[in-house]
């Protein structure tokens, strides 16, 4: 009779293994890549009859007049970000990036928008003084250090978004 048990314990574990070994198999998560479709009709571009650097100054004029903080590096290439807190506790940076190609019109530029999000985090501490000859004295002041933590970031794929900013550009390229 404890044999037949065993065997039907048994049995029963082997299922389950198979059963949660299944499960696992069916749950895989799809990979971006297989995801990701490389159309020719895309937002993220915008023709300009100016030469490339031209395009670029014009796309820097842009994001300088709604507030973005831009790098001064190249070129042919912008750099903005401007920071948002839609939450208490909480900021959102946009981080719009361009870049300026000679096409056959003039120029192309292309944009690419990255919003951050972070999570403002307090970690309080207690100060501490020690003086020679008479040894530690702990005082009640705390000090609050509050850091930003990243808590992911996302490619922003809105075709609004990038036609509100290709239309700003419009506006000011003339």
């Amino acid at each position: 009779m404890l044999g037949c048990f065993r065997s039907i314990a048994v049995v029963s574990l082997v299922s389950l293994s198979c059963l949660t070994l299944g499960a696992c198999g069916t749950s895989k998560m799809a990979r971006v890549y297989e995801e990701e479709s490389f159309v020719r009709d895309t937002p993220f571009e915008y023709y300009s009859s100016r030469v490339p650097e031209g395009a670029c100054e014009v796309g820097k004029r842009a994001l300088l007049s709604q507030g973005y903080q831009v790098e001064d590096g190249k070129p042919l290439v912008v750099r903005g970000e401007k920071y948002f807190k839609p939450v208490a506790d909480q900021a959102t940076k946009l981080t719009i990036t361009l870049v300026c190609l000679p096409s056959s019109l003039g120029a192309v530029v292309y944009a690419n928008a990255l919003e951050s999000h972070f999570q403002l985090k307090s970690q309080g501490t207690s100060a501490g003084l020690s003086v020679a000859g008479l040894g530690s004295l702990s005082l009640p002041w705390s000090i609050d250090k509050d850091t930003l933590v990243k808590l992911g970031e996302e490619t922003v794929t809105a075709p609004e978004f990038y036609k509100r900013l290709f239309d700003l550009i419009k506006t000011i390229d003339g």
